[in-house]
């Protein structure tokens, strides 16, 4: 319903009704504009502003014989109008309207899309809070590496999205600008003083300089923008498609009673929002080359960047409101299972913590490559005994890399009653030193100084 809601509220922005009613929404601030500086009669001007409208049906019959959609438009609103409708889109050129216009809808819909976004984020902060300890193991390459926090995964999704935000803020002072400066840009026909009085109703701000539209690098620059934010939110969705997999299992999309997953397997409960997210992220994205290339027009202008926006603009928009409104909804829901997460934070019997004894031994006086060929060489020992079927564990609830490197003669004689980290003085035995490199705590210690870095703004 959420979902539905969201999409009907973006969409109404860019249907038929809504670019008319921006285009006239444009040619009144102008009338008034015009009045403002003595042109347009006050009389003429309270008639145009009260009784022009437009008839959708109309402009349809009208451009089927004009082929201009403007000029159609202007035709059936001056039916609404008298003698007075000779003021109406007086001065300037089809684009003049239509640019200024598109630049309110833009303005009109990024501002949901940063209410989207914003509120994806405090969605993300509540699960990083909730998870801020929940211990699980990093991946590279997809193989496991060292223990992290879920928490820590969230603070990251948050930290980038809070980048996407400043970017958008930013674009939304690109977008929101008019112009009024005629047929190629000149301001022949219409004064600045007009120009700036219509653009301040409108809530824009004056493109310093235009020619006969405003420059499409804006436009880019806000496609590429949804399209980086797009990225980021794939890379969101993938992370929990990986996270759901059988063999993983540490999070799941929430399942609603009466849910199917397959209409063959009964068992299956698959990641389809996550896998909705990620293809609509991909369409979004691919919406950033065409508007790149509209950039480039000849000369003052061209309209190959018109058919293009009809469906970059509308289609962008509606399909990031709808995939952010998805994913806040998702993540908000999601299941997460700390118990799979510490099981598998085990699975490969210690391993995660080799790096911990690696840097161990150089403080006392081992070489690292020595050190590396030592703590490497009984890690592979645990990768051949887990292919073997060994338990990952020992009844006595000591892993097998740690069963090994205690067995290693060579590695406890260089660490028995070393000094440690040569500062302390403190005395401690090879096998005290070997167990508190496996201490899940050594690996939490400044998650608290992480998230105040991230969340404390």
């Amino acid at each position: 319903m959420v979902e539905r809601y969201a999409r009907e509220k973006m969409k109404r922005l860019w249907d038929l009704e809504a670019k008319y009613n921006a285009w006239l929404e444009v040619e009144k601030a102008l009338v008034r504009g015009w009045n403002k500086l003595g042109l347009i009669p006050d009389e003429d001007c309270e008639k145009i502003c009260k009784n022009a409208r437009f008839d959708i049906a109309r402009i349809e019959e009208i451009e089927a014989v004009t082929k201009h959609d403007l000029i159609a438009f202007n035709t059936s609103v001056s039916e609404s109008l008298g003698e007075e409708s000779r003021w109406f889109h007086y001065g300037i050129t089809s684009s003049d309207c239509i640019d200024t216009a598109v630049a309110l809808q833009m303005r009109d819909s990024l501002k949901i899309i940063l209410e989207d976004v914003r509120e994806l984020r405090n969605i993300i902060k509540r699960r990083a809070y909730e998870h801020k300890d929940t211990l699980m193991v990093g991946r590279s390459h997809g193989i496991h590496g060292e223990p992290i926090t879920f928490g820590l995964v969230c603070a990251i999704w948050y930290a980038e999205l809070g980048r996407h935000l400043k970017s958008l803020e930013s674009t939304l002072e690109v977008v929101s600008v008019g112009q009024l400066s005629g047929a190629m840009g000149n301001l022949a026909h219409t004064p600045m003083e007009l120009e700036e009085l219509v653009c301040e109703e409108l809530g824009l701000k004056v493109a310093k300089v235009s020619n006969q539209v405003i420059q499409r690098d804006r436009y880019a620059r806000l496609i590429t923008d949804l399209a980086l934010l797009a990225s980021s939110c794939e890379k969101i969705a993938v992370e929990i498609r990986h996270l759901q997999r059988t063999e993983v299992y540490e999070a799941e999309e929430y399942f609603s009673a009466g849910q199917k997953g397959s209409s063959a397997m009964p068992h299956k409960r698959n990641p389809v929002l996550s896998e909705n997210i990620t293809g609509l992220c991909r369409v979004i994205r691919g919406f950033s080359i065409p508007a790149m290339e509209n950039v480039a027009l000849w000369h003052e202008r061209d309209i190959s960047h018109s058919s293009v926006e009809r469906f970059i603009l509308p289609d962008s928009f509606i399909t990031t409101d709808f995939m952010l409104v998805r994913l806040s909804g998702l993540i908000e829901k999601l299941l997460v299972y700390p118990k799979n997460m510490l099981k598998n934070l085990n699975l490969t019997g210690g391993l995660v913590f080799s790096q911990r004894i690696l840097l161990e031994l150089p403080k006392r006086g081992v070489s690292r490559e020595n050190a590396y060929k030592i703590v490497q060489r009984n890690a592979m020992k645990v990768w051949e005994s887990l292919q073997e079927g060994k338990d990952a564990v020992n009844q006595k609830g000591e892993s097998l890399y740690l069963q090994y490197l205690l067995a290693d003669k060579e590695l406890i004689e260089l660490l028995s009653y070393c000094e440690d980290s040569g500062v302390s003085g403190n005395k401690q035995s090879g096998e005290q030193i070997l167990r508190e490199c496996f201490e899940y705590g050594y690996y939490t210690k400044n998650v608290d100084a992480i998230f105040k870095r991230v969340f404390e703004e």
